[in-house]
């Protein structure tokens, strides 16, 4: 086959293209796909099909399952895990390797005769013909397990397939580091040119079998086990928490997902009364029949059967993990009658705040210089100014839960305390259980802080007002704006960095100062050059605002958008509603002057 690059020739290069597919795909299904295509001599077809490669990155792989080196499938799997066991073997050498081994974990998702089942069975089937061991859990698991695995075990990586909470015809292919983390440049460009050095199966695997293997072996009783122990320590009212009197009730949807048979063990866990489920949508079904697109971060229209639940029920308080249960979703009854959906940020000021004063109410002799907390550079500021203004640390990094997990384990190897970190997009950290996002962790704590809460007479939504009065009226505004010409989003990048000679207003509100991520630029910084990685392969710029307004835009990684974070600190003593309405003037500026003008006259083309 012709790998990784896109072959441009004539019919006989698609042809062998598609022979070669049919020789080494091990699936009956997306090998008869393929061969239907030959046997109709459709060349577009085959180019379609075989035309490109899945991306290797930093997530590993995510996209729909079906045939070709475009899509999810078994012969791509195990193309993807030859690669990775040579790099590991490369970087580590062949006999640790082999001795620490791999983690592996599945979700529930299927489409025809593909599955994630099947495809960890084919990763762990490459490894141990490497002579690799491997610990493959038995059984769907939610994705902490994954790296809760790898740091138990001190393995050399961790793989968990999922596609989390993309639409259900996808899957994904996520890989851990050594460390527990995901993985970080240059791993991820390392792990895919040794991908496309290992394309040709180097033997036929045996997936009936692999689980007898004496290199197999099945963690799930002894890990789970310890995952709970560990997930029970962050409990701090373990005794108090099934009281009648602070009784919370809980409604819990788990999206069609995996997330119930491990979040029911987390309330367990922390003595927590059991939460009422939402029926038609607790059990993994890869149908996901009652939702089109299953992200709770979507808000009330992925909640609306937990709205009805929580209704008929009298629970006030919803909680929803994704698919594959790392993320957490949550909305509280008002006395108003209206279901208020905390925002990925409002629940991450929450559990950050909670985290600090409960460590601290423990722990009152401790350092706050050790104590850190740490958050992406989209999320919001306020739980820096909660670290400010009480004396602990708080800790930016770039986008996603990799750089925030490697952040975290950095900070720990230096002895350092990291009580919690989080992302906008609904991915919270409490605690040592993992370095990752964990929903099923998350959902516990939530679910205690509220109890606590109810005993001091305050609901969550009336807390979290406490805190805007406390340390100010943050408000955030997130969007995008859709973009199908890449030539035009460089127009818009390059117009704003006007050749370095970078934006000093936009329409009435002056700029104090900008980091362009994709250049290394960064006013802030003595010699004007930015501490956080820089990536030219992406676009993303930010502005902070005299009036304290912090802005970034940014290109999306997988989709055609250019999205744009917005927030205003306002001041406290402020009326939130007229920092919103500020805000909002702000932030039709500044996509006005900075965003539209090239869009603009695309659409006039």
């Amino acid at each position: 086959m012709r790998g990784s690059q896109k072959m441009d020739g004539d019919n006989a290069t698609w042809i062998e293209a598609g022979q070669q597919w049919v020789e080494w795909d091990v699936n009956e299904g997306t090998k008869a796909e393929i061969q239907a295509l030959l046997d109709a001599e459709d060349v577009d077809g085959l180019r379609q099909k075989l035309g490109k490669r899945l991306e290797f990155g930093t997530a590993g792989l995510r996209a729909a399952m079906g045939s070709g080196t475009v899509c999810m499938n078994d012969l791509v799997i195990i193309q993807t895990m030859q690669g990775l066991c040579k790099y590991l073997e490369g970087l580590y050498g062949t006999e640790d390797v082999q001795t620490r081994g791999i983690a592996l974990g599945y979700d529930h998702r299927s489409h025809d005769t593909l599955n994630s089942e099947k495809f960890a069975l084919y990763s762990a089937a490459v490894a141990v013909s490497r002579g690799i061991k491997v610990y493959l859990y038995k059984g769907f698991v939610a994705t902490p397990l994954v790296p809760f695995c790898v740091d138990q075990m001190n393995c050399v990586a961790g793989i968990m397939v999922t596609a989390s909470h993309n639409p259900k015809a996808d899957n994904g292919y996520k890989v851990y580091g050594a460390n527990g983390s995901q993985i970080i440049p240059p791993h991820d460009a390392l792990i895919s040119q040794s991908i496309l050095e290992n394309l040709a199966p180097w033997q036929e695997y045996d997936i009936e079998n692999v689980r007898d293997h004496e290199l197999c072996i099945d963690p799930t009783e002894e890990l789970c086990t310890k995952y709970f122990e560990a997930v029970s320590e962050l409990s701090r009212y373990t005794e108090e928490n099934s009281e009648p009197e602070i009784h919370v009730k809980v409604a819990y949807t788990a999206m069609h997902g995996v997330g119930h048979a491990f979040t029911s063990r987390s309330f367990a866990a922390f003595n927590l009364p059991p939460y009422v489920p939402v029926e038609q949508q607790i059990q993994p079904d890869p149908e996901f029949p009652t939702v089109a697109f299953p992200n709770p971060e979507e808000g009330k229209g992925a909640l609306q059967l937990s709205f009805e639940t929580a209704e008929s029920n009298d629970c006030t308080l919803v909680l929803a993990n994704d698919p594959d249960a790392d993320r957490l979703a949550v909305a509280e009854l008002l006395p108003s009658g209206q279901w208020y959906v905390f925002t990925g940020n409002e629940i991450g000021t929450l559990l950050g705040h909670w985290e600090y004063t409960q460590y601290m109410r423990l722990n009152p002799e401790a350092d706050k210089e050790q104590i850190y907390v740490i958050a992406s550079t989209v999320s919001s500021k306020m739980l820096r100014a909660i670290a400010r203004k009480e004396g602990f640390n708080f800790v930016e990094t770039l986008t996603g839960f990799k750089w925030m997990g490697n952040a975290t384990s950095e900070l720990r190897n230096a002895g350092k305390t990291v009580l919690f970190s989080f992302e906008e997009a609904i991915g919270f950290c409490v605690g040592s259980v993992v370095k990752d996002k964990d929903g099923v962790c998350a959902a516990a704590v939530f679910a205690e802080m509220a109890q606590q809460l109810k005993k001091q007479g305050v609901t969550v939504h009336e807390h979290l007002q406490h805190l805007y009065a406390t340390y100010g009226p943050y408000t955030t505004q997130n969007h995008y704006v859709k973009c199908y010409d890449p030539p035009t989003i460089q127009c818009i990048f390059a117009r704003l960095r006007n050749e370095g000679r970078y934006w000093h207003t936009c329409g009435n509100y002056p700029i104090a100062g900008i980091r362009d991520l994709t250049t290394g630029f960064d006013s802030d910084q003595p010699d004007n050059k930015a501490i956080l990685p820089v990536s030219s392969s992406s676009e993303m710029i930010t502005y902070t605002f005299k009036n304290g307004v912090v802005a970034t835009l940014r290109t999306s990684g997988t989709e055609p958008k250019l999205k744009y974070y917005c927030e205003s600190p306002g001041q406290i003593g402020m009326d939130r509603e007229d920092v919103q309405r500020e805000l909002a003037d702000q932030v039709a500026c500044i996509v006005e002057e900075m965003l539209q003008p090239e869009l603009n006259n695309l659409e006039r083309s």
